[in-house]
């Protein structure tokens, strides 16, 4: 076993106590710094809760800004379609007062179509009877129907205005067209049955049996029906044709009373 020296146990003493003084000192410099540190610690917390609100803050007022913005832009997309509506409004408005005003006046209006419409029809019966007689039956039919449409409570006046002025363009189209039909027709106390008509417009009417022995045409000045040469037929025929689209369109000589001079 090693003996030490005086000097040796000198060193080690001083240098255990070196020790117990820096740990002495350690101690007393941790209990003087923990505060400070704690109080550090606490106020990056603060900081850092500080920083998460600022945050929050401000992401809710992005988003209320973005709200805002929309709401905006909403008002006055809103703004403007009310301008429109109420545009829209008055028109209306000046059209029902229009349409107000017409009504108003309808039952005047009514009360002086019908008279009017009356005298057409009058006059279309006046001009069947006096006109060329062709298709006499399906004429006086047309102007019948005008006549009891005319005392039809069911009928508006707009629909009686409508067969008036229908029945007047199909006895205008009769003037500037040409037509062939069979039917029959009693002259001189003489039944004809089944005969070809040829109607050109209203200059001439004729017709003649399928033997070409009889050949008539109706005479304006006399209003009755006379013979016509037979030199004609040809020509009666070949309208005949042309009438029914059988042909194309061609010069033909037609039988027509001569024009006279007004007295």
């Amino acid at each position: 076993m090693k003996i030490l020296t005086n000097r040796q146990v000198f060193g080690l003493c001083a240098t255990f106590a070196g020790g117990l003084f820096l740990m002495a000192s350690f101690s007393v410099y941790t209990q003087e710094i923990e505060p400070v540190l704690e109080t550090s610690r606490q106020a990056q917390e603060g900081t850092r809760q500080s920083q998460e609100r600022i945050d929050d803050i401000d992401e809710r007022t992005q988003q209320l800004l973005g709200d805002y913005r929309a709401n905006l832009n909403q008002l006055e997309q809103l703004t403007r379609y009310n301008q429109s509506q109420r545009r829209q409004v008055e028109s209306q408005e000046r059209e029902i007062d229009s349409l107000r005003s017409d009504i108003d006046n309808i039952a005047a209006l009514q009360r002086a179509v019908q008279p009017l419409m009356e005298d057409m029809v009058d006059g279309l019966a006046r001009l069947v009877e006096a006109d060329v007689p062709f298709l006499l039956e399906e004429r006086r039919e047309r102007v019948q129907r005008l006549e009891n449409a005319m005392d039809d409570p069911s009928r508006s006046p707009a629909q009686r205005y409508r067969m008036v002025v229908e029945a007047y363009q199909i006895e205008n189209e009769y003037g500037r067209t040409i037509e062939a039909y069979r039917g029959d027709i009693e002259v001189d106390g003489r039944l004809y049955e089944n005969v070809e008509f040829l109607r050109i417009g209203r200059v001439s009417l004729t017709f003649r049996t399928d033997d070409d022995e009889v050949l008539k045409r109706f005479d304006t000045q006399t209003s009755s029906w006379v013979d016509l040469d037979s030199s004609f037929l040809p020509d009666l025929k070949t309208g005949s044709r042309i009438a029914r689209e059988q042909i194309p369109p061609d010069f033909m000589y037609i039988p027509t009373t001569a024009p006279r001079d007004a007295e």
